[in-house]
């Protein structure tokens, strides 16, 4: 009897931890299917990333999957705003390169000038001018001079060049009035001709307006030279023999010049003639002009001459060989 009820005891107990155990593994499962929730498909058919975190309900037949649904809020994505901002940054430097590049491409070296550039070139070119003078120094003998130089530019402002002229005296009021007033002649030498080989070098360039309508260009320059000059005698006793005096002459200048076209300048300045003459001795007696000559008094003169002249240039033209 009690072997009986033991089992049955036994066999009612085990009844129930059966239906135990299964209630809980019931509980448990639906418990793991309310929170089951879809994960990020890394990879679909088409090549193109899934949308992460998205619920998938039988019961919700209005969520359209649609890829180009921006409104569909993620759940579990974090935004990263220092991506953001990187991002940003890389398309204000890309907007600012486009523009830089389309500034670069509408402006060039060509549109832009700083500095005028000069008007006149003189490299390599050739200067023909025509000059005349006039003595300003001396009192009782005025020359006039006619001639002209030819001067070639190793650059834009150095030049070397020959000038050549001949001179025609005029006798002044002064030198009669000493003779009248004094009783005696002074004496007195006429230039015939002379000749240089010169140097220049222009240290300023500018130009001025005039009325405010034009722009007129001008240089000044220096010039130095050494050549000869023939000196004429004029004896005080007109039946006596003049001689002839050949002097070194070293000179020295400085002139301005004013373009007024690419071909034409005009040029005035002032030059002084250095070189010792020799005079006719006050008492000759000697009517021969060598004798006279040996018995010549000597004179350290300053012969300043204002000169103008007209230059043409060749070539006639010029190119510009550097940027403006």
């Amino acid at each position: 009897m009690k072997r009986r009820l033991c089992r049955v005891v036994f066999a009612a107990s085990a009844g129930l931890c059966v239906l135990a155990l299964a209630g809980g593994v019931a509980v448990a499962q639906q418990e793991e299917d309310e929170g089951i929730v879809f994960e990020e498909d890394p990879v679909q058919d088409d090549g193109q990333q899934a949308d992460p975190d998205i619920e998938m309900g039988e019961g919700d037949p209005d969520v359209e999957m649609g890829e180009g649904d921006p409104d569909i809020e993620m759940e579990g994505g974090q935004p990263d705003l220092e991506a953001d901002l990187a991002a940003l940054d890389e398309s204000e430097d890309s907007e600012a390169a486009a523009a830089q590049l389309s500034a670069e491409t509408r402006v060039s070296w060509q549109d832009i000038v700083v500095v005028v550039r000069k008007p006149f070139l003189k490299l390599r070119r050739i200067e023909v001018m025509p000059i005349t003078g006039i003595t300003m120094n001396d009192n009782l003998i005025q020359h006039i001079q006619f001639g002209g130089s030819l001067n070639y530019y190793l650059t834009d402002v150095l030049s070397v060049g020959l000038e050549g002229f001949a001179y025609v005296k005029n006798l002044r009021d002064p030198f009669d009035l000493v003779a009248f007033q004094a009783r005696r002649l002074p004496a007195v030498n006429q230039y015939n001709y002379s000749a240089a080989l010169n140097f220049g070098y222009v240290p300023v360039y500018g130009k001025f307006a005039v009325l405010d309508d034009y722009i007129i260009h001008w240089e000044a320059a220096l010039s130095g030279g050494v050549g000869f000059t023939q000196s004429e005698v004029i004896p005080r006793n007109p039946a006596l023999e003049p001689f002839t005096n050949f002097l070194i002459t070293p000179n020295v200048g400085a002139s301005m010049r004013f373009f007024l076209t690419k071909f034409l300048t005009l040029n005035v300045g002032v030059r002084d003639y250095i070189f010792i003459d020799k005079f006719e001795a006050a008492g000759r007696t000697e009517f021969d002009g060598d004798a006279a000559k040996d018995q010549a008094v000597s004179a350290l003169i300053n012969n300043v001459m204002f000169q103008a002249g007209v230059s043409f240039w060749w070539p006639m033209s010029f190119e510009y060989t550097t940027f403006r």
